[in-house]
């Protein structure tokens, strides 16, 4: 599903900062990872260059039997369209639209009718059990249920991949632990997930915990 081989990336701001140093990494259909490492460790670095968001300098990187590499804009965002859903810290929101809008927006940019991407993103404001917040606004919504609508927003084209960027940071503890329940019944109906964390009781609840240490793979511990 996911193979990185030997990757390597370099950041040039001044002086070079050399953040993924010869990285391996696999991670199988149907996994649910979480990557943790202190600031500056390259986690997120790793998650940018899995979720197309970054290009890396050397080695190889191969999503579901595809390289990934040296990508046109126009074909990376085909790629993370198609095979990627991401959910963020700050929810990402767009705070003029509605729960039913923000749901649906992925699938505006596949080119579905309004009548069909609606009625799919309905579909899955049902399983986050928000069907009646459809027509608010995330500024009359809870952090829980942002964070509910942002994993809907994620699921809604049927991704391969999903990627969580810290998604029980900005949330407190019993959201938080609500929040990855939902990600754990996601990876059961076969969900691959991949999130980056700094919290060991989140990090708990996934299958395996990756931990980088400078820009390597420090160890791997099995849930």
């Amino acid at each position: 599903m996911i193979h990185l081989r030997d990757i390597n990336k370099t950041y040039y701001n001044g002086a070079a900062l050399h953040v993924l140093k010869g990285l391996n990494l696999q991670i199988d259909k149907g996994e649910f990872v979480a990557i943790m490492g202190s600031s500056g460790s390259g986690k997120s670095t790793l998650l940018n260059i899995i979720g197309i968001l970054d290009d890396y300098d050397s080695g190889s990187y191969h999503l579901n039997g595809k390289l990934i590499k040296d990508l046109s804009e126009k074909n990376s965002a085909v790629y993370r369209n198609n095979m990627l859903g991401f959910v963020f810290q700050s929810f990402n929101l767009i705070t003029f639209k509605t729960a039913l809008e923000n749901v649906a927006l992925p699938l505006y940019y596949q080119g579905i009718r309004r009548n069909k991407r609606n009625k799919i993103a309905m579909e899955y404001l049902d399983r986050m059990g928000l069907t009646e917040w459809a027509d608010h606004l995330p500024s009359e919504l809870s952090g829980g249920q942002k964070q509910r609508i942002a994993i809907a927003r994620a699921l809604v084209t049927n991704p391969q991949v999903i990627l969580a960027d810290e998604p029980t940071g900005a949330l407190d503890s019993q959201t938080s632990i609500e929040v990855m329940e939902i990600l754990q019944q996601v990876n059961r109906e076969g969900m691959t997930i991949v999130m980056v964390t700094h919290d060991p009781e989140m990090a708990a609840m996934s299958h395996k915990i990756i931990k980088i240490r400078d820009g390597v793979i420090g160890s791997i511990e099995h849930q």
